[in-house]
């Protein structure tokens, strides 16, 4: 199939039209646009990845399992660690995309420069095609309804006539050069478009692909945790004895007859002891004596 250029389908009948001519710039002037959304969308992408980075940055500074011990600890500062790695890595992703993106600038800033002067060179010579043209047709009047100076009417007429047709030649031979050059630059913006996409899109699967190696530093460490050992490692540090404290026994200081020793208390609360009444003092001798309050002699004292 035979490749469709500017310069073969942008012409007009009408001399002094400029149709075919204005469809084109303003193909270029939407492409020109099409390459500033891009570039602001790709600063924008840039300043999201530079906040998410930061934010992580402040993310691995926080505490996470600071009073944690041994091989669990360290996982979990494995995990600060690779966090760090990767707000690091976001950061330099966030400075790749604003270095594509100044590229992209770069480029359509140079594109805008060549058109210019191509543009300029282009509106000079409708003006003086619209100019000519328009003489010429007041001369070809004047040819017509002059009859007495139907020959200088005529012999001027027919050197406008010329005038134009080099003009029109001179005015083909650059709108063929513009078209050719505007499409030359269209099929550039396009290819640098989408070759900055696709640069961009790498950019983003290389981040993945980083941040997927450097979380599985934390698997790996993970894989390292162990459950007992971690048990086992607070016992040796913070052990405070192997032997449990020796039961607690029962003082009757009454009889001062010390009961044999018990088995230690259960969890229950221990029965209430309730005091029988006094012993008669009336005992047989050999007895142990006790005084009551009633007895002028009370003492606590045992004989």
């Amino acid at each position: 199939m035979k490749n469709l250029h500017f310069k073969d389908f942008f012409w007009n009948s009408d001399l002094t039209c400029t149709g075919g001519y204005d469809a084109i710039i303003q193909y270029l002037n939407d492409g020109k646009r099409t390459c500033k959304e891009v570039e602001d969308f790709m600063k924008a992408r840039a300043s999201v990845e530079e906040k998410y980075a930061k934010d992580l940055l402040g993310l691995s500074k926080k505490v996470c399992g600071h009073n944690e011990m041994n091989t669990l600890k360290r996982s979990l500062d494995m995990l600060k660690l690779q966090t760090e790695h990767v707000s690091l890595s976001h950061l330099q992703l966030a400075q790749s995309m604003r270095e594509e993106a100044k590229k992209l600038e770069e480029f359509r800033e140079k594109q805008k420069e060549a058109r210019k002067k191509m543009e300029q060179q282009i509106d000079a010579l409708h003006k003086q095609k619209s100019a000519h043209f328009k003489k010429t047709l007041d001369l070809f009047s004047k040819a017509q309804n002059a009859k007495q100076t139907a020959e200088e009417a005529d012999r001027l007429y027919h050197q406008n006539v010329t005038i134009v047709g080099k003009i029109r030649d001179e005015w083909m031979k650059e709108h063929i050069k513009a078209c050719e050059m505007f499409e030359k630059q269209a099929m550039e913006r396009i290819n640098c478009l989408r070759n900055t996409v696709w640069t961009h899109l790498n950019q983003l699967s290389q981040q993945c692909v980083t941040s997927d190696e450097l979380y599985e530093e934390v698997r790996k460490s993970l894989e390292q945790c162990d459950v007992q050992e971690d048990i086992e490692h607070f016992v040796n540090l913070r052990r405070t004895g192997d032997k449990p404290p020796a039961p607690v026994v029962y003082d009757n200081f009454y009889s001062g007859l010390r009961p044999p020793a018990v088995a230690p208390p259960s969890q229950l609360p221990p029965p209430i002891i309730r005091r029988g009444p006094l012993p008669d003092p009336t005992n047989n001798s050999g007895d142990t004596i006790y005084s009551t309050v009633q007895d002028a002699g009370y003492s606590v004292i045992q004989y």
